[in-house]
């Protein structure tokens, strides 16, 4: 992802507010991927497109890719900063940028590319999923490291809107038994997955929503710390 001996690049498209809990502990969202994506001898740049700030367009090609993050925003919504995201993801294709798309990032990426995104049919989905890994997917670059991919994972799901469709082109590379796409990728380049990837910490259990009748059935067996995470990843939302 970047020329040998030269600085890797890359910039976070923010598409939430940071909230007062991680603005305490972490710092703000942009830490929080940082230290989740990010390797030593990298730089990375921080936009928060959700308050309209963008990368200047002679500036992208310096970057060697970008992630855009979860929102409580809906990525099917009209704001203004949610089209000219849009229009910004379609010109990253188009140069084939490496783009990685997270929860809203994944619909929102869907959505520019031609795809169709929305509400999920059977509502909210919440809880532990076995996420199905599709058998023989073509080759990305997000994943070149990965020496022994799984055939499944279990991942705390917390989202109420989906892709429906994805690109022309677009290939599903993991589904579950609610949420048809999971993850998606375009080339070697795109790759959009549905649920965030978070680090763990130390949050209040007491978040008003996160009451055991929108937990279900699937939550009984799930440790404290997996329960910590879903809820930090509430405040993600999407």
């Amino acid at each position: 992802m970047g020329i040998e001996g030269v600085e890797k690049r890359y910039a976070l498209l923010l598409a939430c507010k940071d909230s007062e809990y991680v603005k305490e502990v972490y710092g703000g969202y942009f830490h929080v991927f940082v230290k989740t994506f990010g390797e030593k001898g990298e730089r990375w740049d921080l936009f928060r497109v959700v308050e309209g700030e963008f990368p200047e367009m002679n500036e992208i090609e310096k970057y060697d890719g970008f992630v855009v993050s979860g929102s409580p925003f809906d990525a099917y919504g009209n704001e203004y900063w949610i089209l000219e995201l849009c229009l910004l993801l379609k010109t990253l294709d188009a140069m084939r940028k490496k783009v990685l798309g997270i929860c809203f990032g994944h619909q929102v990426l869907c959505r520019a590319l031609g795809g169709k995104v929305g509400k999920a049919w059977s509502g909210w989905d919440i809880g532990l999923r076995k996420v199905r890994i599709v058998k023989d997917f073509s080759p990305c670059a997000f994943l070149d490291d990965l020496d022994d991919f799984p055939p499944a994972l279990s991942i705390i799901e917390c989202h109420q809107d989906e892709v429906w469709e994805v690109p022309l082109g677009a290939e599903v590379i993991a589904i579950s038994d609610k949420t048809g796409v999971e993850m998606f990728t375009i080339g070697d380049h795109i790759l959009g997955i549905q649920e965030r990837i978070c680090r763990r910490c130390k949050v209040e259990i007491a978040d008003s929503r996160t009451g055991p009748e929108m937990l279900g059935k699937d939550m009984q067996d799930v440790s404290q710390g997996e329960i910590e995470q879903l809820i930090f990843s509430l405040t993600l939302g999407s």
